[in-house]
């Protein structure tokens, strides 16, 4: 049988070289998931009813769009099995959900990949901010969240260990739904408590959390002065004014502020360094995963650089094989950087006609 990937490939170091690399990833990726001995049952029975076989038409990541955008409805209804690769069989797995904020939460089955999205991410960490065999202290959602076994590994790979305080955000969407804004302010202080009585009778050098848990925390404390070093905070909206205040008033200009784009499915993205504008730059840990930003009417085309569109989502692991998916956000097109010579995407918030649904809560 194949052997699975070890690790994730090596950055490309130029436009060029990223694109030859996205295509070889692609064309491996797409083989394995088709393939009689490793394949997925789901995509397997696909190629059969679509009457092509990807294995051989598929010669780079632009003939992904012969696949129409991903149901994410596949998701909540599809049996497990039919997305465990023959290559997994018989191996057990763990279910991770998304956060449920459109409606019933999608899951996805897993092994490795979080340790391998988390441990390529550890590298674009500052030492200095997150110092190896330090404490962490995370503050945000466990349960059946990849985000708690991801951030416990990231923590790990650094040589550190990492306290928890748990948060269950779709019980503050309910609250906030139903009109119950005190009871949901009420849930929201009762976190901020447990998480100030460790990082008053603990040392904590790094903080993971929300952005939102992050300005609430720094309401009763100083976060510089109660000796963390760097925040790494992921969630939800933080545009260039809200980027701003919590550089300056929230982390008082003397904590690394690390924001992050990442869900269930796609891993994690990291963020460009920040400049006078303040304006959040994503890019996606590519050839692993990749981000479109696509014409909401049209989502076989991109915008142009600087113009809005909605984030397209595709997957390209050993583990899920996820084409065109259509995520709840949209966002600004950013050209490439040296750092990361693709696409990347910016600004990131709901997508407008998906606003009026989405309940953001504590994120």
């Amino acid at each position: 049988m194949p052997e699975v990937f070890p690790s994730a490939p090596p950055r490309a170091t130029s436009v060029e070289a990223a694109v030859q690399q996205l295509d070889a990833h692609t064309r491996e990726i797409v083989a394995w998931h088709f393939s009689p001995d490793t394949g997925t049952p789901h995509w397997l029975d696909w190629a059969a009813q679509a009457g092509w076989d990807p294995r051989e038409e598929v010669q780079g990541f632009a003939d992904l769009l012969r696949f129409p955008n991903f149901d994410g409805e596949l998701l909540r209804t599809e049996p497990h099995e039919r997305f465990i690769p023959r290559a997994y069989a018989g191996r057990p797995f763990t279910i991770f959900e998304t956060g449920g904020t459109t409606g019933l939460p999608k899951q996805r089955v897993g092994w490795d990949d979080y340790k391998i999205d988390y441990a390529q991410f550890s590298e674009t960490l500052d030492d200095a901010a997150f110092p190896p065999g330090g404490y962490w202290l995370m503050v945000g959602p466990t349960g059946p969240r990849r985000l708690r076994l991801a951030i416990e590994y990231l923590a790990n790979v650094r040589g550190s260990s990492c306290y928890f305080v748990d948060l269950d955000p779709r019980w503050v969407k309910k609250l906030i739904a139903s009109g119950q804004g005190a009871q949901a302010k009420a849930y929201m202080d009762h976190v901020v408590d447990q998480a100030m009585n460790l990082l008053r009778k603990r040392k904590v050098d790094a903080l993971f959390t929300t952005p939102k848990l992050l300005e609430a925390m720094a309401e009763r404390t100083s976060i510089a002065d109660a000796g963390v070093k760097g925040v790494f905070c992921g969630g939800t909206t933080m545009d260039p004014q809200t980027t701003r205040f919590i550089v300056e008033e929230v982390l008082e200009g003397r904590v690394a502020f690390v924001p992050t784009y990442g869900n269930t499915l796609m891993g994690l993205a990291a963020h460009a360094p920040l400049d006078e504008r303040y304006s959040i730059t994503y890019y996606a840990p590519q050839p692993r995963a990749v981000l479109r930003v696509v014409d909401p009417a049209n989502p076989t085309e991109l915008v142009p650089y600087e113009e809005w569109g909605r984030v397209e989502l595709t997957t390209l692991t050993q583990e899920l094989f996820l084409p065109r998916f259509l995520e709840r956000d949209e966002a600004i097109r950013r050209e490439p950087i040296p750092q990361y010579p693709w696409d990347g995407v910016a600004e990131v918030s709901p997508f407008r006609e998906n606003k009026e649904a989405i309940i953001e809560g504590v994120y």
